[in-house]
């Protein structure tokens, strides 16, 4: 594999990581656009705008692009975060030009006000989709609840208020002040060559406006907090907690990682164990996530609503001991390979390396490889696991239920 990057004529970033030993290539647009980046006004836009880039533009109908994707066998689609816009495809090479076609102009689609109303009512009845799953309802409370006037707790579909009054001059304002060459960056990886690349980003990325990179990135500041939704007519009671956890560009994230891997992967670990092999609940596990400028343990549990006094004291006595005695050596190494095997694994799929290729470079202008992943993940120690313990322990200060009960 081979890194190079360069900067078009017009400003965007272009990195490539080629392989000539694979037979797919993936490319990407990553935009550095979410729902953080959204006012209350427009919340829910990122995510709509990602839908209307699939409607075409004056070059490609919303048939055409769907139809020549089918054509060439492409797997694509795209994804919205709090903080990325990802649109992207994976191809034979011979392909490349004709996806890069074709996704260059996913950035700057028509956004006519006829395909605004009508998508309209395809997101608003996605929110309702959403709103039925207890999981998901559990997951936007939290989120709202533990960044409660941060940026980071606002809804990356919306609501049904904001995206009724929501309107297409707004939706292409939004476009105009976000999809620009400081916010976006092209990402391709797999069987190609680098000047090729360049050439093809150069011939179909010229449309893209120029502009300087723009996000706030105010301290969290969460406080203690607990929300219950009630649903009767749910069987199981699902809780969520949030604590703080560290940042994209803290060096604790390879720590912190493996530490959740430990106590709450969803085979294996400590809370697997403790109460998901006995049968105490259906689900139960710890993940931690990096933001900009921020990071978060968060943990859930689905379970009978009769057993959730007693699951939460189990989650917490974990927590407890973990915070005070660690974790053991055998415990280290064993997430040590499932995580290197996780990162191997997705590596060997050029779509693979185009996720990390890219989130690396959104969050840290950095490129690393398949080596530089599996060394850092090598290289933690149980000091670094105290470290992190010490820094950003599992102390959970926001608590989300959705389910029968009214109060924990």
């Amino acid at each position: 594999m081979k890194f190079q990057q360069c900067t078009l004529s017009n400003g965007l970033t272009l990195i490539a990581e080629t392989n000539p030993a694979v037979y797919s290539v993936a490319a990407g647009f990553f935009v550095r656009t979410g729902s953080r980046d959204e006012t209350s006004e427009v919340s829910g836009v990122s995510h709509f705008l990602e839908h209307m880039a699939f409607k075409g533009d004056d070059k490609f109908s919303a048939d055409d692009i769907n139809r020549v994707f089918d054509e060439i066998g492409a797997k694509y689609n795209a994804s919205t975060s709090e903080e990325v816009t990802m649109y992207y495809a994976a191809v034979l090479p011979e392909y490349l030009e004709r996806a890069l076609d074709l996704l260059s102009s996913l950035m700057q689609p028509s956004l006519r006000r006829e395909d605004f109303d009508m998508e309209k009512n395809v997101i608003l009845e996605e929110i309702s989709m959403y709103e039925d799953q207890p999981s998901f309802t559990c997951y936007d409370h939290i989120m709202a609840t533990h960044f409660a006037g941060h940026p980071l707790g606002q809804s990356i579909l919306g609501s049904h208020a904001s995206i009724t009054a929501l309107t297409a001059d707004q939706m292409q304002a939004y476009h105009r002040s976000r999809y620009h060459t400081g916010n976006i960056t092209l990402a391709i990886a797999g069987n190609c060559c680098f000047e090729d690349a360049v050439a093809l980003a150069e011939k179909y990325c010229s449309r893209i406006p120029q502009g300087q990179p723009s996000r706030l990135l105010p301290p969290v500041e969460a406080q203690r907090n607990s929300r219950l939704i009630v649903r009767e007519s749910s069987l199981q009671q699902h809780i969520m907690e949030m604590g703080i956890g560290p940042d994209s560009r803290d060096e604790l994230r390879f720590a912190a990682e493996l530490l959740s891997v430990v106590i709450g992967d969803d085979s294996g670990s400590r809370l697997f164990w403790e109460l998901v092999d006995p049968g105490h609940a259906e689900a139960a596990d710890l993940s931690y996530s990096e933001y900009d400028g921020a990071g978060s343990w968060m943990s859930y549990l689905s379970c009978s609503p009769e057993q959730v006094a007693e699951n939460l004291e189990r989650f917490h006595k974990v927590f407890a001991d973990v915070n005070t005695n660690g974790i053991t050596a055998d415990e280290l190494e064993q997430a040590r390979n499932k995580v290197a095997s996780r990162v191997v694994l997705r590596g060997e799929r050029p779509m693979g390396r185009l996720s990390s290729l890219g989130g690396n470079w959104m969050y840290r202008q950095d490129y690393r490889s398949i080596s530089d992943d599996l060394k850092s993940v090598r290289s933690v120690t149980l000091d670094e696991i105290r470290k992190v313990l010490d820094q950003y322990p599992l102390a959970m200060t926001t608590t989300v239920g959705v389910g029968p009960l009214a109060e924990l």
